[in-house]
């Protein structure tokens, strides 16, 4: 993992495992399960999806015990049926109880983003148009969300406000214009080397847009024929990205308007979570289970 992706999961980890465990600890397997006992867990999907956040899981029992084995039986960004085996779990049955919450919801919510970004990646197959997240993320989880993103074969947009330049509609109509924001852009010494991105809500703006050697446009809540309008116009000069009111039953046909990206808010904000289990394997005397 990169090493800002291991420390952001670190700090989440951390907070996660603070406010679940408290100051005294986890008192019901304190009381309940003898010290040192060993058991064998497994995690399972209970839903059909796609998985992302193992080593999230890994990096929680490190937190609480490094003696935990995790053996990992798929890998993120793979689909999976239930009853699918998604990893196993050797280590001190106090310490397993402790940390599966803390590692299911992680793995859950990550799954969850990267199980409906995996539906409407395949929503668009064999279009041209590419899936992108938007930085409508749960606050501290953006890197996170993001990587899940990935894992169901999307795209990242930009991280945040400092690693692309985007001139929105509030941007535009403070400083008075499309060609004021742009100009206003290439002479601040922060932008220098950023790409940049400029909203446009009419055919009118596009027009004005495509003159001022931008990297990308976004065409912001238009209607299909107006989209389709806008491909025309930019005749491939400038990559168009359609954003506003996407949905799994307009996607499809959002992309057949010949986009080159469409932005999905709702792959961060409304993905429901994977329903993923973990489970203590009882063993026979014999061993077997």
């Amino acid at each position: 993992m990169p090493l800002t992706f291991t420390i952001n999961a670190d700090s989440l980890i951390h907070l996660a495992l603070e406010e679940d465990l408290g100051e005294l600890g986890d008192v019901t397997s304190r009381a309940t399960l003898p010290a040192k006992q060993r058991s064998f867990a497994r995690m399972v999907a209970k839903s059909p999806g796609v998985v992302a956040g193992l080593p999230i899981v890994r990096r929680v029992f490190e937190h609480i015990d490094p003696g935990v084995m995790i053996a990992n039986k798929v890998q993120d960004g793979t689909s999976v049926e239930p009853d699918t085996v998604i990893a196993e779990l050797m280590g001190e049955a106090r310490s397993l109880l402790s940390g599966e919450r803390t590692a299911l919801n992680f793995i859950q919510r990550l799954s969850g983003i990267a199980t409906i970004t995996a539906r409407y990646v395949e929503a668009v197959k064999g279009t041209n148009a590419i899936i992108l997240d938007t930085r409508k993320t749960t606050p501290g989880w953006r890197l996170l969300e993001k990587y899940a993103v990935r894992m169901g074969g999307g795209q990242n947009h930009r991280i945040g406000l400092y690693d692309m330049v985007m001139v929105k509609d509030n941007h535009i109509d403070v400083a008075g214009g499309i060609v004021q924001a742009v100009t206003a852009v290439r002479a601040e010494p922060s932008a220098g080397g950023l790409s940049i991105e400029v909203e446009v809500r009419t055919l009118n703006e596009l027009r004005v847009a495509l003159t001022l050697n931008v990297d990308r446009i976004m065409l912001d809540n238009m209607d299909e024929k107006m989209m389709r309008d806008a491909v025309r116009i930019a005749e491939g000069r400038v990559p168009l990205e359609a954003s506003g009111n996407m949905t799994l039953e307009r996607v499809r046909v959002v992309a057949e308007t010949g986009v080159n990206f469409i932005s999905v808010g709702a792959l961060t904000h409304s993905a429901p979570s994977l329903d993923i289990s973990m489970k203590i394997v009882k063993e026979n005397r014999d061993g077997s289970t």
